[in-house]
């Protein structure tokens, strides 16, 4: 939009090229680092009730001695009491880096956890699959590699289930789709462990567990939909999954989502709506998506009224995850008209300004899918011009924030450019001002310049 020449103005048509692969490429370089940040977010899944239990149990420091007893007795204890207690007892031991460091170091320790799921004793299932999750919960990068060789017997024992993939025990489902999860953030995974998931029947299982429905249960859905997730975020091969329906699953659990949030108060809905939305985010981005969009099988308006249901839900529950729900709207609107249609026609531009105040991050993405719709042309831009768009922009260029303040520029040089009148009431509302404490801040200047002659000149 404008060269590195103060005053020079490219032609328009150039301009608004040079905007959108300007942002593009910001944008291309924050979802890398997005990505990374994504695959490493361990999460600890305690029984919260079982916690409260064990509140003054200290875990226990063992040594080999003792922890190759527990399996033993895991193994043949004569009374099942017998052989839980002692799972339970590693498990709290294995809470401790050094009981960890020594378990490892036992042969045939993780291939008797593993032998233990296959148990037909539902207490002895949940306690080997607890076990393997505190161990791939470590922060040790030991600990979680020596938990890989136990990837292709998780596998085969989730890929086993009958054709609904419902367990009898869905705390043991929950267990080990938490410990998969875990290493499928190991660094070696994306060459040792995806290509394995992916050439199984496990990613078609994991769908069905998202399914909308009765059957939905939702310590499960959370615990794969992570899963599916950290898959995603390694780009193995992200078209199978898409050719495999995960768009419309994923789609569909949207919109379920949206619902349920209306109808209960709080039943940790949250939870299941971060890998959700950061799932669809990242798939959106991929190519084969392009190609297959209509896999959706939604009417636009439905998904990005579901969005903002959800987006209002965090915004009251855990603001912290509104950038995830409003990089989806950025992917969805990026390369759509159909979906900035739909922002329009369900009047969800001022709810979407509402979220300026939240934190800079937000303002950033906010900003951005209102460029996305701004992009699109004239007539869209004369849908965006009424109500409060331009006193919420003269806002923004209050702030310090770089960021925040260039989004601001970009969108206001497409209104300049596609909305006659706009340029007029930014000058007659003190614009010329706003821009002016910009001026010598580096990153901006040039944008500020250009801004300016533009808002003047035309």
């Amino acid at each position: 939009m404008w060269s590195r020449q103060r005053g020079r103005l490219k032609p328009l048509c150039c301009g608004v090229e040079e905007l959108r692969c300007r942002r593009r490429e910001r944008e291309a370089a924050l979802r890398k680092a997005r990505r990374e940040q994504q695959l490493v977010s361990k999460r600890l899944l305690r029984d919260e009730a079982l916690e409260e239990a064990e509140e003054e149990c200290v875990a226990m420091i063992f040594g080999e001695a003792e922890i190759q007893q527990f399996l033993q007795l895991a193994q043949r204890g004569t009374e099942e009491k017998e052989r839980e207690g002692a799972l339970v007892s590693l498990r709290r031991g294995l809470q401790r880096p050094e009981t960890q460091q020594t378990f490892i170091r036992l042969e045939g320790s993780i291939r008797t956890l593993v032998g233990l799921l296959t148990s037909n004793q539902a207490l002895l299932q949940l306690e080997a699959a607890r076990c393997l999750h505190e161990l791939s919960h470590s922060e040790q990068s030991a600990v979680v590699e020596a938990c890989l060789p136990a990837t292709s017997y998780l596998l085969t024992y989730l890929s086993g289930h009958s054709s609904d993939f419902i367990s009898p025990h869905l705390t043991v489902l929950e267990a080990l789709g938490y410990a998969l999860s875990q290493l499928l953030q190991a660094k070696e995974a994306p060459e040792k462990i995806i290509p394995s998931v992916l050439g199984s029947t496990l990613p078609q299982h994991m769908l069905q567990l998202l399914q909308p429905g009765p059957k939905l249960n939702l310590g499960v859905a959370v615990e794969f939909a992570w899963c599916l997730h950290y898959i995603i975020c390694s780009q193995v091969n992200n078209a199978l999954l898409i050719t495999q329906g995960a768009l419309s699953t994923l789609g569909l659990l949207l919109l379920d989502l949206a619902g349920a949030v209306q109808r209960t108060e709080d039943a940790g809905l949250e939870l299941l709506a971060c890998p959700v939305l950061r799932c669809l985010s990242n798939l959106l981005t991929e190519a084969a998506a392009e190609a297959v969009g209509g896999q959706l099988q939604l009417r636009d308006e439905r998904v990005v009224a579901a969005l903002f249901i959800l987006l209002q839900f965090l915004l009251q529950k855990q603001p912290s995850l509104l950038p995830e729900g409003l990089w989806l709207l950025n992917n969805l609107t990026a390369n759509s008209p159909s979906f900035c249609t739909s922002l329009l026609s369900l009047d969800l531009i001022e709810p979407l300004l509402h979220l300026l105040s939240v934190s800079n991050v937000v303002s950033v993405l906010v900003l951005t899918v209102l460029c996305n719709v701004a992009e699109k042309g004239p007539a869209y831009c004369q849908r965006l011009w009424p109500g409060p768009l331009l006193s919420s922009l003269l806002d923004t260029l209050a702030f310090s924030d770089t960021e925040v303040v260039g989004q601001s520029l970009e969108l206001l040089q497409l209104l300049f450019l596609y909305q006659p009148g706009a340029a007029q009431a930014f000058l007659q509302q003190s614009g010329l001002q706003a821009l002016q404490r910009h001026e010598e801040v580096a990153q901006l200047q040039d944008r500020v310049h250009a801004l300016q002659q533009t808002a003047l000149h035309g």
